[in-house]
């Protein structure tokens, strides 16, 4: 598969086969690969916390899912994830720590893809709680919350419609799509 065919199957995953749970060696082949990106000033700020089983249970309820699709309460029980990454970093960090944060998190995407697993980074949960639970270290925040797990929700990039409405969606089979802007409009300049 070539590379662009790749990313465009790595889209954000949002319901899984939770009868196939993912491993301690899953996690740590995701966290591998992550540990081998590019970092500014090479501090290698980010930390991971690994979650699987009873926690990830107990995890699930602190994350918020899709808020675009209005009408969906995020994964039913059955299609939730089988573990989670939470990526933390210092709270004296400075913002370069987010860039990195961010390519953790799209290598762990891409590298979760590439075993046919399915990835959702989440920003959007219940802070306090979810540090609470996995014990995050009083000098840590936790920034991202990544649902991980077998993927079973087909995902699909499609150009952006003559609305402009970049809301994504699912048809009557439970596709998701999820609108693009086109090459033309992101590049605005091109110098030779």
């Amino acid at each position: 598969m070539d590379f662009l065919n790749f990313v465009k199957k790595a889209r954000t995953c949002r319901r899984f086969a939770e009868d196939k749970p993912l491993s301690r060696e899953d996690l740590d082949f995701l966290v591998e690969c992550a540990r081998h990106t590019p970092s500014a000033r090479n501090a290698q700020q980010v930390r991971f916390v690994e979650v699987l089983s009873e926690c990830a249970a107990k995890l699930f309820p602190l994350t918020h899912w899709a808020m675009a699709l209005k009408d969906w309460k995020g994964p039913f029980a059955g299609e939730r994830p089988t573990a989670f990454l939470g990526l933390a970093l210092p709270k004296s960090c400075g913002e370069l720590a987010f860039v990195d944060l961010g390519i953790c998190a799209q290598t762990v995407q891409l590298a979760a893809t590439s075993r046919g697993f399915g990835c959702c980074i989440i920003k959007s949960f219940d802070q306090q709680k979810a540090e609470e639970l996995l014990e995050i270290p009083d000098d840590l925040q936790l920034s991202l919350v990544l649902g991980l797990g077998v993927a079973v929700e087909k995902r699909v990039s499609v150009d952006l419609p003559a609305s402009g409405s970049l809301n994504y969606y699912r048809d009557a089979e439970g596709v998701h799509y999820v609108p693009k802007r086109s090459l033309e409009e992101l590049v605005i300049r091109r110098f030779d």
